[in-house]
C-alpha cells in the first residue's frame, strides 16, 4: 500500500499547519475541497474526534454538513496524521489550545464546538477559557462528569497496558466495545477500520491522554451555565458513555437527542441522523 492511501486509511485530513506551540497538526477542511460557497452562512463546525481516533471518525457526516457549512475537522494531537509531544499528560486544557490554535491560524473568529467523547471533554475545556469563540457547542457521546474512582483506576490501568504490549492489541480491546452490542456482526467491516484508525495513534499520545482524562475536573457547571446553545446527544446502546451521564447536565438552553440504535460511534452507525440532528442544530446559530 503507498503512503498515500495508508494515510487515506487512518485520517480525511487534506490539510497540515504548525501552530505557535511548535505542534503540526493535520486537519479537514471542507472549504478546500467542496465547491460548496457557505460564506455566506458564516457557519463553521468544528468536529473533533474521541480517543485513539482520527477526523476518520467523521467521515460520514462530513459531506452532509459541508453543504451548508465549513467544516473543519482536525487530528487531535498524537492521533491520526497530527504530531505527537513528549508530554507525560495530555491534558484538556493543553487540546483546547490546540483547537484555538487552529482556529486563529484558520482566521475563524467563531465556530461550532462538537465533540465525540474524548473530543468532548476538549470541547468543555474550549468552553471554559475560550467561550468569546464560540457560537455553541456540544457532547456526542460524551460527559460534563469526571472520572469515577473506579474509571480513574481503569485509566492507570490502561496506561500500563500500552506501556507494556505497545498500541495495537490495546485498540483491538477498545474497539469492538464502542459500538452497540447487538450490532456487532453486522458492523465487522467498521470495527476493523475503526482499529486501523486507532493503531495510527502514537504510545505517548495514547498513554498522555489516558492520564489526562483522568485527570480533567467536573465541568458540569460549564454546560448549566453557559449563555450559548449546547447540543447533547447519546447512544441508546452506549456502553462506554450512558445517555443519562451526556444529559446529565442539560437545562433549558440544551437540545438533546438519543441515537436509538446507537453505541458509542452515532456517527458511524448513524451518521445520517446524527448528520440531520447537526445540521439542524447549527442552522439555528446562523447570524
Amino acid at each position: 500500500m503507498s503512503n498515500e492511501a495508508e494515510q487515506q486509511l487512518i485520517s480525511i485530513a487534506n490539510a497540515k499547519v504548525e501552530l505557535n506551540n511548535g505542534i503540526e497538526l493535520a486537519y479537514y477542511d471542507s472549504s478546500l475541497s467542496s465547491p460548496v460557497d457557505v460564506a455566506e452562512s458564516g457557519n463553521v463546525i468544528v468536529l473533533l474526534h474521541g480517543y485513539c481516533g482520527s477526523s476518520a471518525y467523521w467521515e460520514r457526516v462530513v459531506g452532509a454538513l459541508s453543504r451548508t457549512a465549513r467544516v473543519i475537522a482536525p487530528d487531535a494531537r498524537g492521533h491520526g496524521l497530527s504530531a505527537a509531544s513528549d508530554d507525560e499528560v495530555y491534558a484538556m486544557e493543553m487540546y483546547a489550545g490546540d483547537v484555538a490554535g487552529l482556529l486563529e491560524k484558520l482566521s475563524i473568529d467563531k465556530a461550532c464546538l462538537l465533540g465525540h467523547s474524548l473530543g468532548g471533554y476538549i470541547t468543555l475545556a474550549f468552553a471554559e477559557k475560550y467561550d468569546e469563540r464560540l457560537s455553541g457547542f456540544g457532547l456526542i457521546h460524551s460527559t460534563a462528569k469526571e472520572d469515577s474512582e473506579a474509571a480513574k483506576l481503569n485509566r492507570d490501568k490502561a496506561a500500563a497496558s500500552l506501556q507494556q504490549d505497545g498500541i495495537k492489541p490495546f485498540v483491538d480491546g477498545l474497539i469492538p466495545k464502542l459500538f452497540a452490542p447487538e450490532h456487532a456482526a453486522a458492523r465487522q467491516a467498521d470495527i476493523e477500520r475503526g482499529k486501523q484508525i486507532g493503531y495510527a495513534t502514537s504510545l505517548q499520545g495514547a498513554i498522555g491522554t489516558a492520564r489526562g482524562m483522568k485527570q480533567r475536573p467536573d465541568r458540569t457547571e460549564v454546560v448549566k451555565s453557559t449563555s450559548l446553545p449546547v447540543l447533547l446527544v447519546a447512544g441508546a446502546a452506549d456502553g462506554v458513555i450512558p445517555a443519562e451521564s451526556t444529559f446529565s447536565a442539560a437545562g433549558e438552553h440544551a437540545v438533546r437527542h438519543l441515537l436509538e440504535s446507537s453505541g458509542h460511534m452515532g456517527m458511524v452507525e448513524q451518521p445520517e441522523e446524527l448528520a440531520a440532528i447537526i445540521s439542524k442544530f447549527a442552522d439555528t446559530l446562523k447570524k
